[in-house]
């Protein structure tokens, strides 16, 4: 079994169990195949931009370079933000209780990209959260799973259906775009404006 997502409410602590909702078991999926005029199956591959080199899938890598392009380990590297300051990596979530004390609302939970879905079940009695979730409460919390440069959002509901789920997210960006100069509106021609040079006796 699986390490449990321990959440700490109230003055309790509740063992959960997740299980991943993927877009196919929803929906179920579709497999395309190819096949060459012998019947072998074809797989996907790149053409590089020499013209002849082609790497099939698992063929590339990502790697960091210096300014001086002298090859960096990852361990080498630190992650900084927008001001140029380190980030401080956060734990994962599975290494201690994560405390469920924060309730949003609808519009904020819909304010943000849902990454993954989970059902979740108790090891335990989890009456005192599912009281709360039935009414309608919305628990979030920060969330991640292995750990890393920043948590995703965890949020805490219940399905029409009374399941209850964990849902990471994101926040969603919006940008928006606008011309950097907005062009001058022309004044359209009143009636007292007709061209005078039209002679209608001509027509």
């Amino acid at each position: 079994m699986a390490k449990p997502l321990v959440l700490r409410f109230g003055e309790r602590e509740f063992p959960f169990q997740l299980d991943r909702v993927e877009r196919s078991d929803l929906y179920g999926y579709v497999e395309i195949e190819t096949f060459d005029q012998h019947g072998n199956r074809c797989s996907t591959a790149k053409l590089l931009s020499d013209g002849k080199t082609i790497v099939t899938s698992g063929g590339t890598a990502m790697g960091f370079l210096s300014p001086d392009a002298n090859w960096l380990e990852k361990k080498e590297l630190t992650a900084v933000d927008s001001d140029n300051k380190p980030i401080t990596p956060v734990p994962s979530s599975y290494s201690a209780p994560v405390p469920v004390d924060k309730t949003v609302t609808i519009d904020e939970y819909l304010s943000h990209n849902v990454k993954a879905a989970y059902a979740i079940t108790c090891l335990e009695d989890m009456s005192p959260i599912m009281d709360e979730l039935k009414k309608g409460a919305i628990y979030s919390f920060p969330y991640s799973f292995r750990g890393g440069l920043e948590a995703n959002a965890g949020f805490l509901l219940l399905a029409a259906d009374g399941t209850p789920f964990l849902m990471v997210a994101e926040p969603t960006k919006l940008e928006f775009l606008s011309f950097e100069q907005t062009s001058g509106v022309e004044d359209e021609p009143t009636d007292g404006e007709e061209d005078e040079s039209l002679d209608f006796g001509m027509m």
